[in-house]
């Protein structure tokens, strides 16, 4: 894989507010059905908007940006709807680049039961691909892209459905705790002010506050 490279025509601005920096994407999402598709806070469409939105206001390359929008366009470990067949990959890759569909499909992949346990671990991480079985070791640029998606993701569903953040917000504060040295200063501000109320340790408990 290479360096996160897009054109320079299509660069918005660093922590730009404009959610959608490609018009057709968002289009393209409501044509696969995005937006009749429950998730917490609204539509599936909705969550990916924020999540994109999020991740511009961290800074997140605008590579990192457009693979939020497009992050759960095969489903995930945790959400089992699609918006397309792993099969139409290069549908995605002509729409958003081959790099920002990389993410995509690292994002998809991502055999949660199986990796989020080994963020605690040796650096750096086995990945295991949900759809193969098949463990690998991706780039470090793209194993922190993956985490920023993941941090952004995570806390708007949970922001969006209390139920949802009482189950899985401990859980969730010690991945990103035990994955800290790969988020940005900002994710991970965001994720400690978020989950800092399940954390066992009493500073970042206040700091939640």
């Amino acid at each position: 894989m290479q360096p996160f490279a897009l054109p320079e025509e299509n660069r918005p601005g660093r922590g730009s507010s404009r959610a959608v920096p490609w018009p057709e994407i968002e289009d393209f999402l409501r044509a696969r059905g995005a937006d009749r598709m429950s998730h917490p806070g609204g539509t599936l469409l909705e969550h990916l908007i924020r999540v994109a939105r999020l991740l511009g206001e961290w800074g997140a390359d605008p590579l990192v940006q457009v693979a939020g929008l497009c992050h759960a366009a095969y489903g995930t470990a945790g959400f089992d709807q699609t918006l397309m067949d792993i099969t139409e990959r290069a549908v995605l890759v002509d729409l958003i680049s081959e790099q920002a569909e990389a993410l995509v499909h690292l994002y998809a992949s991502c055999d949660r039961a199986v990796v989020y346990p080994r963020f605690g671990g040796a650096r750096p991480v086995v990945f295991r691909d949900r759809f193969t079985g098949r463990d690998h070791t991706p780039p470090d640029p793209y194993m922190r892209a993956f985490l920023e998606i993941t941090a952004a993701n995570e806390l708007d569903a949970l922001a969006h459905n209390a139920g949802l953040a009482e189950r899985y917000g401990p859980a969730l504060q010690r991945l990103f705790l035990s994955s800290r040295d790969l988020l940005s200063a900002a994710a991970w501000d965001a994720c400690s002010r978020q989950l800092g109320q399940y954390s066992s340790d009493p500073d970042q408990s206040r700091a939640s506050n």
